[in-house]
């Protein structure tokens, strides 16, 4: 009995020690070690601002409402959960290859020979057939089926945070194109009064038509930026509208907004995180997951396949002779394919194998890389944005001196038109900056969910 076992055994240790069954694990050259480079404090124990829920980071009422229709509308969602629905009949087609396969094939005939008495045969044969998994082909291929349905769930869940993003972004957009237009609408007027201002000093020979002009140039270039800004606007909202699957219009917004609403203490966590969260991360590593399989399989190819098979049914043919009642027809047989000489194509099958698993490792590393150098940029974008904040506080509130200081200068004629000019437009000028230094940190706080792997 031993000397029977002691052949089974080695078969057992050659198949284990040439990685045919051998599982997945991450390779030990993938580090996240200072992933998110200098400058970004990293806590062992802190939380990250993807660990909010997409509601409480986005608490807008109409931006709610605005993702909720893009999650439910959006075509290439829905695109991806039907690549989810793809990748799970694959998996389960896998899983059904461990199990026998049964076919039923009934045959019936009459035949008359030299004018005889016509005779009826027939065979009612059912056969089953099934093949043993001794070498892992099967095992492998299941495995690669589960690690292409895993990664197509991470390619939805990657189409919802990107989803979630642009529909924030584009949203905040139109808040911030609002807000210039106001402001540009507000200045129109401003000058629109110098205008009839400069009129009137025209009319006393405080001033020339000169300076009446470029007063009235300068009015009709504001006005003209304003509808520029309303273009802007309009195109804005039918991008949005595409993402939310439905046709151009008007979208629905508060009439303002306010950095409030946003968490003020950004944290992302540890690197080791992403490769938990982030979801093309995750897909880059099932890609490999299923590369590695792929492999083992390609392995397997070496090896013999074993298959069971079998009939059993009722005949009333037996070789020339033709019996009523029918006869039980059984028969079973068992094979062993040894693949000996394949042209090559085994050998060359397990290089390109190879090949596609370093491939497929190499993009990995490099996913985890971009998603590092995407952290550190979003949040440099968020602490810059902060960072002008007061700065620009004070630029404005100079130039508002400025600007009631030449005008007053000028009615008493200690100075030119042109100095109330420039400090009429470097007002303007910074006003706008000032609410894209505020549209700049939300965006950047976005990217920072999306860069994070927000869900």
């Amino acid at each position: 009995m031993r000397k029977n076992l002691f052949p089974l055994m080695l078969l057992c240790l050659a198949l284990s020690s040439c990685g045919i069954y051998n599982k997945y694990q991450r390779p030990e050259e993938i580090r996240t070690d200072g992933l998110f480079g200098q400058g970004v404090e990293v806590q062992e124990d802190s939380t990250s601002i993807a660990s909010l829920s997409w509601r409480e980071l986005f608490t807008d009422p109409s931006l709610q409402a605005l993702i909720d229709t893009a999650l439910a509308n959006n075509t290439d969602l829905l695109s991806a959960r039907q690549r989810v629905k793809e990748a799970e009949a694959t998996l389960m087609s896998a899983r059904l290859a461990y199990l026998p396969s049964f076919m039923l094939t009934p045959q019936g005939g009459v035949s008359s020979f030299d004018g005889g008495a016509a005779t009826w045969t027939y065979t009612a044969v059912a056969a089953a057939s099934w093949e043993l998994d001794i070498f892992g082909r099967l095992t492998n291929a299941k495995r690669s089926a589960k690690a292409l349905y895993q990664q197509s769930r991470e390619y939805e869940q990657a189409v919802v945070t990107a989803l979630i993003a642009n529909v924030s972004n584009l949203y905040y957009t139109l808040l911030m194109l609002d807000e210039q237009a106001g402001i540009t609408r507000e200045t129109a007027q401003t000058w629109r009064e110098s205008v009839r201002t400069m009129q009137a000093m025209k009319a006393a020979g405080m001033t020339n038509e000169a300076g009446v002009s470029q007063f009235e140039a300068n009015c009709r270039m504001v006005e003209a930026s304003l509808l520029d800004l309303e273009q802007q606007i309009r195109t804005v909202e039918n991008a949005l509208c595409v993402i939310l699957g439905r046709m151009p219009g008007k979208i629905d917004r508060e009439s303002a907004w306010s950095l409030r609403d946003f968490p003020e203490e950004l944290t992302v966590g540890i690197p080791l995180q992403l490769l938990s969260r982030r979801p093309d991360v995750r897909a880059a590593e099932l890609s490999l997951v299923q590369a590695f399989y792929g492999t083992n399989a390609a392995r397997a190819s070496f090896y013999p396949s074993v298959t069971l098979g079998g009939t059993a049914g009722w005949t009333n043919s037996v070789g020339s002779m033709i019996v009523n009642p029918g006869k039980v027809l059984l028969a079973a047989v068992g094979s062993l394919t040894q693949p000996l000489f394949a042209n090559g194509r085994n050998v060359a099958q397990l290089k390109i194998a190879k090949a596609r698993q370093e491939e497929a490792k190499l993009a990995f590393q490099q996913s985890l890389l971009n998603a590092g150098s995407e952290v550190n940029n979003a949040l440099t974008q968020v602490q810059t944005a902060r960072s002008k904040a007061q700065l620009r506080i004070e630029q404005i509130a100079a130039l508002e001196r400025t600007l009631t200081s030449t005008r007053l200068l000028m009615r008493h004629g200690n100075t030119t038109y042109l100095e109330v000019l420039t400090a009429q437009q470097a007002l303007l000028s910074a006003r706008l900056a000032q609410t894209a230094d505020r549209f700049s940190e939300v965006q950047g706080i976005i990217q920072l969910y999306q860069a994070l792997g927000g869900r």
